[in-house]
């Protein structure tokens, strides 16, 4: 007979796997900035929320919040230490009021994840309180930033046009959130289940929207903004 705890072992190092993937897809963006020296009309917004969504995360896939879940605080910890570099580079090429206001940005959520830690820590002292005060933060965060395609879908509807939308980037954050659900369905886990849920039909109807689009002259719109999605690994991003 099959374990269910190997089968969501396996599906969580498959979602590490894709995860992983979508983290690295900001890359060309930032070879880019290195290649030009300079951070053009790039905001460090996507990597600064998503380097908080990662730390929520690993806080709570730690055995000290809830057991027998390594597997989210894995990839999402590969996840903060790309968003910090992501960060880095950022910050060596912004000029100097973006600089300042990443920072501010930064010792804010900072400052937020450490009284997280502190409060979580000394003031909840079973594993139900610290799941749950975790885990709602990291619902509300992560959906926060599933939502976030919701312009960009907005903008294909106006323009007719699956530009800003790349296919690949939609069809792996679809099998992401089918993942990652999936990992938190075969030990019921409601935290993971939420976010991960909606990121896998806002998935959905970004491949129908494609499906419906591709191949339509575009209409012309106000912006040029291009698809920028922040990864939710184990909640389940992201760009």
């Amino acid at each position: 007979m099959v374990n269910p705890d190997d089968v969501r072992n396996v599906v969580g190092i498959i979602g590490n796997f894709i995860s992983f993937g979508l983290f690295l897809s900001p890359l060309p963006t930032f070879l880019t900035i290195i290649r030009k020296r300079d951070v053009e009309e790039f905001v460090p917004d996507p990597y600064l929320a998503t380097f908080l969504n990662c730390a929520l995360w690993v806080f709570y896939g730690l055995p000290v919040v809830h057991p027998n879940s390594i597997l989210v605080a894995t990839i999402n910890g590969t996840g903060l230490a790309i968003e910090a570099a992501y960060l880095s580079i950022f910050f060596a090429f912004a000029p100097r009021p973006k600089r300042a206001k990443m920072l501010g940005v930064l010792a804010v959520e900072l400052a937020f994840i450490a009284a997280v830690v502190a409060g979580v820590v000394l003031g909840a002292h079973t594993h139900e309180k610290r799941s749950l005060v975790v885990g709602c933060l990291c619902v509300f965060f992560g959906t926060l930033m599933y939502a976030s395609p919701l312009t960009v879908m907005k903008k294909v509807i106006v323009t007719q046009s699956v530009e800003y939308m790349p296919f690949t980037l939609s069809f792996v954050s679809f099998l992401n959130g089918i993942c990652w659900t999936t990992y938190a369905l075969i030990r019921f886990d409601i935290f993971i289940t939420i976010p991960n849920g909606m990121g896998t039909l806002l998935g959905l109807v970004q491949l129908i929207l494609y499906f419906c689009y591709y191949g339509s002259t575009p209409k012309s719109s106000g912006t040029t903004t291009g698809m920028e999605l922040p990864v939710k690994a184990g909640d389940s991003d992201n760009n």
